[in-house]
This record gives C-alpha cells, structure tokens and sequence, in this order.
C-alpha cells in the first residue's frame, strides 16, 4: 500500500517503494546526509545531530540499505568512496579526501610537496570546524593545537587530519548506519567486496546499454521486423540517459540496471526479461502502459514513428 493507493505486488510496487524511500533518506530538511563533489555522491552530515533521534535514522538507513541488498533491490543512493570503506572496515586513506574535498585535497597535496616555509604555512595538529556559525577547534591528538606542524611531521598531520575529516567528525553517525546494516548483512559477508564493487552491488550498472536491452527483448503478438517495434527501437536509441532511466524506471519499477545486465532481470517469477506485448483491438489513441511486476510493456501499434515517439514520452 502507498497512502491513498493500493497496489498488488508481485514485485513492481516494492521496487517503487525502495526508490521512493532510497530518495527520501537525503532529502536535505532531514539533514541526515550531506551532499558533496558535484551533489551526486553523499556521505553522513557531521550536524546531523540537530535532530535528537538522528542516531535512530541512521540506525534505520542501515537497515534499509542491508534490506536492499538482500533482496536484489537497485537504489540510487551512491556514497562516498570513503563511506564504502567504512562499510567494508577497510581504513581511509588521503586519496579519499579528493572526492568530498577537492580543493582541500589539493592543499593537502602542496603541503606534502613543498616546504611549510616556502608556502607560508604556520599549523598546529588541531582541526577548525564551523558549527552553526560557531568557531571550534579540535585537537588531532592530545595538546595538538600547541604542538607545530613541521617539514618532518607534516606526513602525520596530513594522515590525521584526512582521518579526522572522514571518520572522527561522523564516527556515531557512521556507527550507527553499520549497526543497523549489520543487522542484515553480517560484515564477514562484504568484506571480500571492493568500495566500488559494493556499489554496484547497491547501484546496479551506472547506464542504460539499450544494446543489451534489445537483446534480452520478449515479443508478444510481435515480431522484431514489425514496423512498430523498429519504430520503438529507433525512439529509444534517440533518447539520452535521463530518457532511458526514465523508461527503465516506467517498464520495471526502477531505474537501475541489474549487476549482471539485462539478462537477469528480475520479476515475480524469478527472471523475466523485458517483453512488448501487442495491445488487444487497434486503439491507436491509447497510451503505452506498463507492468513492472512482469517488466512488461503494452504497447498499441501506431501508425507512424512521430505518434509512438509522442505517446512514449507522455
């Protein structure tokens, strides 16, 4: 059930459901998770804690994403690449700065290159952080903000500091997500996995290969040499990729390609390939419909190229 609107689910409404809710987890009034690089990648919010149950929500996204992953469901939701490591329990390191801060990153970079007195760098082992307009500073290690920064220590500094950045300033918030991840996925289970590989076992593929999809194509009441259907394919290979996640998203339920390709996409009975079935009687003023518990597409066979164009895009 979504509120107001009952649905019988063999599949279709639970892939909506993940996405609706993968989508609300970073809606930013929640202030759960902070938006970084380009906006597309996503880490916890070190202010999170405004909220006095924010540990509970990230508990409760823990689980969900756990949830997610064992039941075969694609979401966009892509974190950072050091958050990744944190799930795998491998350590963070300073190249993974460059993806949430690349400027900073940059600066870090130049401290290790250059001499302190060359760039004109006085630092101590202490980090400054703005908390609602408040002026903070955080020692790195004990008494840090009155030991010195120099040409021979800097390696530690900058080690520290990348580690203060990525962990230290969201530890409870990271605590709390693997808590509630763990609850479903036991850690010995994707410590095999690499950062990027446990991304795509959450993401699915990145883009729409309508190539495959066209090879792992059903026809019913059809045949690929009909006129519709190479209208179909023409419209489709015309779209950008925001116009096939957005048809991938209307034929099953969500806008993700499955980590093994279109091959093994899944319905209620298992795998189900994507299939165009030919609508009963010539409604031609008819729009194309969809079942994505069966990733299936009713489609009424137009009189012309422009017409099925214009219909797939309402």
């Amino acid at each position: 059930n979504f509120q107001g609107e009952e649905g019988i689910d063999a599949g279709g409404v639970s892939r909506e459901w993940f996405k609706v809710l993968a989508r609300e987890i970073f809606r930013p009034d929640y202030a759960l998770f902070t938006a970084v690089n380009d906006g597309s990648t996503f880490q916890p919010n070190p202010l999170s804690y405004w909220n006095p149950d924010h540990l509970d929500y990230f508990k409760f996204v823990g689980r969900f994403i756990g949830k997610a992953v064992v039941d075969n469901q694609l979401l966009d939701a892509h974190f950072t690449r050091s958050f990744y490591k944190h799930l795998l329990g491998v350590q963070v390191d300073m190249s993974d700065i460059e993806a949430v801060e690349p400027d900073y990153y940059k600066s870090l970079v130049q401290l290790l290159e250059y001499k302190l007195e060359d760039i004109g760098l006085e630092l101590t082992f202490s980090a400054e952080t703005d908390v609602f307009g408040k002026h903070t500073v955080v020692d790195l290690i004990e008494g840090g903000s009155k030991i010195a920064v120099t040409d021979e220590n800097k390696g530690d500094y900058v080690r520290l500091v990348c580690h203060h950045r990525m962990t230290t300033a969201i530890r409870v918030q990271i605590e709390s997500f693997l808590e509630g991840f763990y609850d479903l996925v036991p850690p010995d289970l994707v410590s095999i996995f690499s950062p990027t590989e446990i991304e795509l076992i959450i993401c699915g593929l990145p883009d729409v290969d309508l190539s495959e999809l066209k090879a792992n194509t059903e026809y019913h009441q059809y045949r690929p040499s009909d006129p519709i259907i190479l209208w179909f394919w023409e419209v489709l290979f015309a779209f950008n990729q925001e116009e096939r996640a957005l048809f991938l998203q209307f034929v099953t339920g969500t806008s993700k390609v499955p980590l093994e390709g279109f091959s093994m996409l899944q319905g209620m009975r298992g795998v189900q390939r994507f299939s165009i079935h030919r609508t009963h009687g010539d409604n031609t003023y008819a729009l194309p419909t969809a079942h994505t518990c069966f990733n299936q597409l009713d489609l009424p066979n137009y009189r012309s190229k422009v017409e099925l164009h214009d219909k797939l895009h309402i």
